[in-house]
């Protein structure tokens, strides 16, 4: 979730035993069952005051934190919300290169990474020699032709392909503009090699199951919270979760008449977001 139009760190929490926004909370809300929801997943934005994350902690609310964030180890990451003020852990965290790592290491995989240097460490400890597929993220200048090239390649040289991608993010907002995120070169790479990619993260119902799991509740007792009408949106509501999108970061206006995916409930920031869901948390 962004916030003034800086690129933020892209989180999601998880809290427990707090009601569901009904028609009168979130604005713009679906009328539905008013279910308990004891799981919550929303943005940390960085420009937001944090102390809502401190409130929403401290509550009965149960908290997993899930970010798509691949240019950035999760210990950066963490430390970059700790300096904010953030109440954070890496054990805290739901991110997707610990999860291809573990993925790799199952599969006795060697990729060839294309990726940024910032999450470079958290593949310290793979075997990359002799590539057997690829591993793509937010590379950022490290989308270079060449590199492109040389990930087609070793695709095209493998009997069976694997391609493993940390995200599927078409965008995500900088303060110059909004930034093409890996989805769109994770897609020339599947047209280039006639392949579907496996993804890890955010919309994969496998990344939103894994945060869910780790804090031990149920999809359909969840709340995500989100500025990605597809990534934290849809992906949330494919598992059986309920979602509120922010107005913030990579909200478009169009998202709200988007053709497939409609929110449960649209607040303006996580603030507001965090406050409604401990209103319902205290009664």
């Amino acid at each position: 979730v962004g916030e003034g139009g800086a690129r933020a760190p892209r989180l999601g929490a998880v809290g427990h035993h707090a009601p569901a926004p009904g028609p009168r909370g979130a604005r713009g809300a679906r009328r539905g069952p008013h279910r308990a929801a004891p799981a919550v997943l929303a943005g940390l934005p960085r420009r937001q005051c944090p102390g809502r994350g401190v409130r929403l902690k401290g509550s009965r609310l149960k908290v997993r934190f899930c970010t798509n964030e691949s240019q950035k180890s999760r210990a950066e990451l963490v430390g970059q919300l700790r300096r904010l003020g953030f109440d954070i852990s890496e054990g805290e965290v739901t991110a997707p290169a610990p999860a291809a790592c573990q993925i790799l290491k199952e599969r006795g995989l060697r990729p060839y990474l294309l990726i940024h240097d910032g999450v470079r460490s958290e593949f310290d400890q793979i075997d990359t020699s002799n590539p057997n597929c690829v591993v793509i993220a937010d590379a950022g200048e490290s989308f270079s032709y060449q590199n492109m090239n040389n990930a087609f390649q070793v695709l095209m040289e493998l009997e069976n392909p694997v391609l493993i991608s940390l995200g599927k993010g078409r965008y995500y907002k900088e303060t110059s503009g909004l930034m093409l995120d890996v989805g769109p070169y994770m897609k020339a790479l599947e047209y280039a090699c006639g392949i579907k990619a496996e993804v890890v993260g955010k919309p994969s119902p496998e990344f939103f199951k894994s945060a869910l799991q780790a804090i031990g509740v149920e999809a359909h007792q969840a709340v995500m919270i989100g500025d990605d009408i597809v990534g934290d949106v849809g992906g949330a509501q494919r598992c059986g979760m309920r979602a509120l999108q922010v107005r913030t970061g990579k909200f478009r206006p169009s998202d709200e008449h988007h053709p497939e995916v409609k929110a449960d409930g649209y607040v303006d920031n996580l603030a507001e977001a965090v406050d409604l869901l401990l209103q319902h948390t205290d009664k």
